[in-house]
């Protein structure tokens, strides 16, 4: 009660999310008979926009709404298969490689946090920099995309907002207790935009990416990490200058009167050498991601070994995340485990859920016919250039991540725009979406990042959006530029 009483809108968008889902079973609709399928594309229809609702109101936790395929897909017959088959096919994507590949990424993350050894790597990062005032804003923003490649968005923020506070309030001691108010406003966005342009960069660098590689695995089209950074990372580098652009527009000339050096020199020190335990993780870490990059490679030396099973690079990755997961929790270093068993409890997982959610979602809209009547209903974006489609989808996709979260708007946007787009297209087009959900710099809302640089204190809603609005448009357009020429070249 208390909790329904503190967002009233709540049972509102339950009831909404209900009614909408009866209408589309029980209206007659083209959906109902539609061939070979029979009714199964309105089920379908009905769970996935019951989902939509109530993932982009959040009616209910997120999580909660990922599980509701395990539910509804077997009592409705969404695949056709009996009541035990479409248990099995509901189930399937709840363990897809994708998943494993996801919890291994963030368990090495966890080891990360538990010896502070992504910290060391964001202070050397800004020391390295530089600490005059743009170059600080220059060097926090590398330092957190830099973290985020390989942790998540909301880990590395989490872990940068006490940095950037310690520095703000050294620079206010030495101008006598004065406000810094323009700078660190910028500061703090510099940690919420690094922390959400990073994660672009590697496939599990934040949940849309897994989502976006997942959902192309469904259609046919395998994504190897090597694959996605060539197309995530190029983009991060070239978004990063245009943000940091911004946030030296918004730090303006305040004058700072102090150094930040003493800062970075203090928090360096304060973590001491580093031991065996850092050492430990840094060397598991940089195996694993030596071959994460080389799966290609090694799936197809494998698959030829494989015999009639279809390994795919996605198989390798998850497979080898969970063997980093395993080596950190058997190994010690200091008289304790490289990996505790605290440190995984406060990892996120509920995460995976939302990806074997929005992969359920997904299998069951294909599996169901209604993939095909989606893509017959749209075929008029597809008529559209190819240029255009892809710049449509990330802008949409940018607008709709601004009011919810990312990873919800990914799990809609891909099964909206998968049928959607010219088979020419597709590709860039769900890369195009999937990028620009993570591009969101304008409110609180839009991404975990942002929510906690809010509550620092420093930032003004007012001036996030006037910076974060126009940034969201600049680097939704980029994404769609990148991606219309460089996806076609890889795919």
């Amino acid at each position: 009660m208390e909790h329904s009483l503190r967002h009233p809108w709540r049972p509102r968008a339950l009831l909404a999310g209900l009614a909408v889902a009866t209408a589309v079973l029980l209206v007659p609709s083209p959906l109902q008979n539609l061939g070979e399928y029979g009714d199964r594309p309105a089920r379908a229809a009905a769970v996935a926009l019951l989902m939509a609702v109530w993932w982009l109101t959040e009616a209910i936790p997120i999580y909660w709404t990922s599980c509701i395929p395990l539910l509804a897909y077997p009592v409705l017959g969404v695949f056709g298969r009996g009541f035990g088959g479409d248990v099995l096919a509901t189930l399937a994507p709840y363990v897809d490689p994708y998943i494993f590949l996801f919890a291994g990424g963030m368990a090495i993350a966890a080891a990360m946090q538990q010896w502070d050894l992504h910290r060391r790597v964001a202070l050397a990062v800004m020391s390295a920099l530089g600490t005059d005032p743009k170059r600080l804003l220059a060097g926090v923003l590398v330092a957190t995309a830099f973290v985020s490649l390989w942790i998540s968005n909301t880990a590395t923020a989490t872990m940068m907002v006490p940095i950037g506070i310690a520095l703000v309030a050294q620079l206010e001691r030495q101008r006598g207790g004065v406000r810094l108010g323009r700078y660190g406003m910028a500061l703090m966005l510099a940690i919420a935009w690094g922390a959400n342009l990073g994660g672009i960069g590697t496939k599990i660098g934040t949940a849309p990416n897994a989502q976006l590689a997942g959902f192309l695995e469904l259609r046919g089209t395998s994504i190897s990490f090597l694959d996605f950074m060539l197309i995530g990372l190029p983009f991060v580098l070239a978004a990063l200058p245009i943000a940091w652009a911004f946030l030296c527009r918004l730090a303006g000339d305040e004058k700072l009167g102090g150094d930040a050096r003493e800062v970075v020199r203090s928090e360096r020190h304060a973590l001491g050498p580093a031991g065996s335990g850092e050492r430990v993780v840094l060397a598991v870490f940089l195996v694993t991601a030596g071959v994460w990059i080389a799966s290609q490679p090694l799936t197809a030396w494998l698959a030829a070994r494989a015999g009639d099973f279809p390994l795919r690079s996605a198989h390798v990755e998850g497979g080898v995340a969970m063997l980093a997961a395993l080596a950190l929790l058997l190994l010690r270093a200091e008289r304790r485990q490289v990996l505790e068993l605290r440190s995984l409890a406060v990892v996120p997982w509920e995460t995976l859920l939302l990806l074997g959610g929005g992969f359920a979602m997904a299998a069951g809209i294909q599996q169901s016919g209604l993939s095909g009547w989606m893509g017959g209903e749209l075929a008029a974006i597809a008529g559209l250039p190819t240029l255009v489609q892809v710049w449509v989808a990330a802008i949409a996709s940018v607008a709709l991540s601004a009011v919810a979260s990312n990873t919800a708007t990914v799990a809609v946007m891909l099964v909206v725009l998968a049928d959607a787009a010219a088979p020419e297209a597709r590709d860039a087009v769900l890369f195009a979406a999937a990028i620009s959900a993570s591009c969101d710099f304008a409110l609180p809302a839009g991404t975990p990042p942002n929510a906690i640089v809010f509550g620092s204190g420093y930032v003004r809603i007012p001036v996030m959006a006037r910076y974060g609005a126009p940034l969201d448009l600049v680097t939704a357009t980029l994404a769609a530029l990148w991606c219309y020429f460089a996806v076609p070249r890889l795919f």
